[in-house]
């Protein structure tokens, strides 16, 4: 094994950023040898998710280093696997972090170092217009310098296939080795793709055709354009605020009232301390204060990278509801199905999806309605794969969702779009306007249609991963797995109620299926258990490949709100008492 001594020589040997250079300088010089540990003995993962992480000096960081080599070992794969990857060229996108336009910079002369096409938006750009530009220009990948929702300090490169997808295994394994047989910097310039003549800059004409496709999603422009409704929207520091103003205009609706406070960029979000509308009313309280002073009920946000969108909305005791992603989720899908049966064709045709942690509120609707509904692995990875693939059997996919607020609509982008979500669901909320009814009251007629589905989503705090997997461990194969780590002995009961179904994704077992082995693909690289109990109740719990995170999605429904939403209480404290055991393992609870 490699002495630290070595590793930190080696960083050293690599690495021209002065800024991280003088970091690793420092920490040897006072000998933190934990630290150095922590920064140079393993890699930063380059995964599904591209790669996340704080932006620090490293070999498992995001730097300057870190970011070259990973644009080199992609640059590699796609020379390997895709034909005339190079005349098709890449699209690479960046949003207004630190050092976000340096990656894409250090990202793209890579690229043009090896006769590349690079397609370069030379502004900030909300995510969905990277994987938009790939289906437009036919490219052979796209990449987006985000971290999207994570705190300041942290950075992210994401890729996108020449499907416009993210990308899925094998392709994150194989440009994982490819990263490894690529280490030493071909080019470090930033200043690289300037004057190149194979870096084209069209994210105009690129912004100019999203819109115009997003314009045919629009059903309702003249009452749009006739109501006086009032709508707030934050784009939380992101770079969301150009974009909502022309969704708005594309859709005919009067533009919204913006927090002026958390319109424009701002890398250190100055007044959130996590920029994520699902954090809840402290990240949207100036929203709601905005909301109040205007005389706005209904407040529209966007992630940092606009590919994520909440709603909330003032109810008549002046207490603020903020609708959940499956909730948002069913009233969009409601759009897209009203609209589709509009149109006359036939509904067996029409294809939704949705992931295994979100609510089965979907595939409920699916089975009542008459449209084909499919289930993926967490992440629109897998819903817009999956959604290419129902398309070559002859479906069209017009709607996917996530719980975690990610929506998409139509075949715009195969991706979620917050930009596209925010445009329709204001686009409903006019007509709701004309029925009378406000979003609660729409939610509940759905509710009362296809049955009441209460959900509980939240998580606990781990920044160990021992710990995380002796918790997971301790529910696969009981109290004292060690040394008998192979005989599986999950609980039979939780909260008083017999588990009949377990679902294992990481170790491949499901007791569903005739040989135990499950339909959906299985990771041994991340933790999910699925259970279900006997009074219909499921739950999942994973833990998240971007936050150190375990989290839990807990669903009960029936014909009756107040007991569903009184005996799912007890089930999420069970899952708490009997499977995670916070006070054992030393978890923090959310926001801790």
């Amino acid at each position: 094994m490699a002495t630290v001594k070595s590793l930190v020589e080696e960083w050293l040997r690599l690495d021209k950023n002065p800024i991280t250079r003088a970091e690793i300088e420092k920490l040897y010089a006072e000998g933190n040898i934990d630290e150095l540990e922590k920064r140079l003995r393993n890699r930063i993962s380059f995964g599904t998710a591209g790669l996340r992480s704080s932006m620090e000096a490293g070999f498992s960081r995001m730097n300057d280093l870190t970011v070259i080599q990973a644009s080199q070992g992609l640059c590699m794969y796609l020379l390997d696997t895709i034909p005339n990857a190079i005349v098709k060229g890449v699209v690479i996108g960046y949003d207004h972090r630190h050092n976000s336009e340096t990656f894409a910079r250090l990202s793209a002369a890579a690229f043009l170092s090896k006769g590349f096409k690079v397609y370069f938006y030379r502004k900030l750009v909300h995510t969905p217009l990277v994987p938009y530009g790939v289906k437009k220009l036919k490219a052979a990948c796209g990449i987006m310098i985000t971290a999207s929702h994570n705190p300041k300090q942290d950075n992210g490169y994401k890729v996108y296939w020449e499907n416009a997808c993210q990308i899925i295994p094998p392709q994150d394994d194989g440009i994982r080795d490819a990263i490894s047989n690529n280490l030493e910097p071909w080019v470090w310039d930033p200043n690289f793709v300037d004057n190149n003549e194979l870096c084209i800059d069209n994210i105009n004409e690129i912004s100019v055709a999203y819109f115009e496709e997003l314009k045919a999603l629009s059903c309702h422009r003249e009452d749009n354009a006739a109501s006086n409704l009032k709508f707030v929207y934050t784009a939380l520091h992101g770079v969301g605020t150009p974009a909502a103003k022309r969704i708005f205009e594309t859709f005919s609706l009067k533009s919204p009232i913006h927090t002026k406070e958390q319109a424009d960029p701002d890398p250190d979000f100055s007044t959130v301390t996590f920029p994520n509308p699902e954090e809840g009313k402290g990240t949207l309280a100036l929203a709601m204060k905005t909301a109040d002073e205007v005389g706005a009920r209904v407040i529209f946000a966007n992630d940092p990278d606009a590919d994520r969108f909440s709603v909330s909305e003032k109810q008549k005791n002046d207490k603020w509801t903020i609708f959940s992603g499956n909730q948002i989720g069913v009233m969009l899908a409601s759009i897209v199905l009203n609209n589709y049966k509009a149109s006359g064709k036939p509904l067996e045709k029409l294809a939704m999806l949705s992931t295994t942690v979100s609510s089965r509120m979907l595939a409920k609707i699916a089975k009542i309605e008459g449209f084909y509904f499919e289930e993926t692995l967490t992440g629109f990875k897998w819903l817009g794969n999956a959604a290419i693939d129902l398309e070559k059997k002859g479906y069209e996919v017009l709607f996917a969702y996530e719980e975690a607020i990610g929506f998409m609509i139509g075949d715009v982008v195969r991706d979620k779009d917050g930009i596209n979500a925010l445009g329709t669901f204001a686009e409903l909320v006019v007509q709701l306007d004309k029925r009378g009814m406000n979003i609660s009251e729409y939610l509940d007629e759905l509710f009362k249609k296809y049955g009441y589905f209460v959900t509980e989503n939240s998580y606990f705090i781990c920044h160990s991963l021992p710990t995380i997997n002796k918790i997971f461990d301790k529910i696969r194969y009981g109290e004292n797995p060690y040394p008998y780590k192979y005989k599986l002995s999950y609980p039979t009961t939780l909260a008083n109620h017999k588990i009949n179904y377990i679902r294992d994704l990481t170790i491949g077992y499901d007791t569903s299926t005739i040989d135990n082995r499950p339909t959906l693909p299985v990771t041994d690289s991340s933790q999910m258990i699925t259970f279900g109990l006997e009074n219909g109740c499921i739950g999942t719990l994973r833990t998240s490949g971007t936050e150190p995170k375990i989290k839990y999605y807990i669903e009960l429904s029936g014909s009756d709100k107040e007991k569903v939403t009184k005996e799912l209480s007890n089930i999420v404290k069970g899952v708490a008492d009997e499977l995670l055991e916070p006070e054992k393992y030393g978890l923090g609870y959310r926001g801790e």
